[in-house]
């Protein structure tokens, strides 16, 4: 089974949530992987430290022009959508950053003059825990697409789990790269908060969810701060909350020092049990 824990704003709780959780999993004896898809600010590895087992990079193909082959018929600038590709009257110059790896300049060229080359966007690493495994995307300074390298650490962790239960931390907010990480989902935790900002921002994940045709539960995490919006929200639009995490300023101190917070806070423990319990239900 595969599940996503998203948000629709960052800062909710997602990694807190998904460390903990695979931790109490694992030493409750559950076949779990943990894959950090938030590509361009992944910190799962700050609370989960392991033994390195594979690393490797990560790459996105990208036209390179040789000039030799071109005939400049301008035919590569007519087909890109992205404007990739400026087609000039004495040359052609290409964009790598808006580039979608689409091929499509590269097949319809008639003279080969703009093959694909491999592009280093970043890395997967692949850490070993004592009852679990941990992977990692990691996006190189200054790329602009995240969703090549979510995809592929997607890829890599399908490839070498089969059978274990799998939970991807996923980018925050609603566009392409929180729809990557969701859209293979069995289903999807979306974290919010009790504040008009939080129910804001999970309207907009749980309508984008709808459009992908996905199963949703909601966890309101810093319960008892703002307002009860939130629930009547998930009433209203028939959403199971799964749990509520008590705001807790003890909380805040141990996620500041990269502590797991389960073993050492009760309600905390409480709610990750309720977590546990309803994926074990809905499996």
């Amino acid at each position: 089974m595969i599940i996503t824990i998203a948000s629709g704003k960052g800062g909710t709780g997602k990694t807190t949530i998904s460390s903990n959780l695979t931790h109490y999993l694992a030493n409750n004896n559950k076949e779990v992987v943990l894959a950090d898809l938030d590509v361009e600010e992944p910190n799962s590895s700050l609370f989960i430290k392991g033994q390195k087992h594979n690393s490797q990079t990560a790459y996105t193909m990208k036209p390179v022009w040789v000039e030799e082959n071109c005939k400049l018929c301008g035919k590569c600038g007519e087909v890109c959508n992205f404007n990739a590709i400026l087609a000039l009257p004495k040359g052609i110059l290409t964009f790598p950053e808006l580039c979608h790896s689409c091929y499509a300049c590269s097949e319809l060229c008639p003279s080969d003059a703009l093959p694909m080359k491999p592009h280093k966007i970043g890395e997967i690493t692949h850490y070993k825990l004592e009852n679990f495994d941990f992977v990692e995307g990691r996006l190189d300074l200054g790329q602009e697409m995240a969703v090549p390298l979510i995809a592929q650490t997607i890829d890599y962790v399908n490839e070498h789990f089969k059978n274990a239960l799998k939970l991807y931390d996923s980018p925050p907010g609603t566009s392409c790269p929180v729809i990557e990480a969701s859209k293979n989902s069995d289903f999807v935790v979306l974290i919010t908060e009790p504040t008009p900002f939080g129910l804001n921002d999970l309207t907009l994940a749980v309508e984008t969810m709808k459009v992908l045709n996905k199963k949703v539960g909601v966890i309101i995490n810093r319960y008892g701060i703002g307002d009860n919006k939130v629930e009547e929200y998930c009433q209203k639009e028939n959403i199971p909350i799964i749990t509520k995490i008590q705001n807790d300023k003890e909380v805040a101190k141990l996620y500041s020092n990269g502590e797991l917070i389960y073993p050492k806070i009760e309600h905390f423990r409480k709610s990750i049990e309720d977590i546990a319990k309803f994926i074990e239900e809905i499996r």
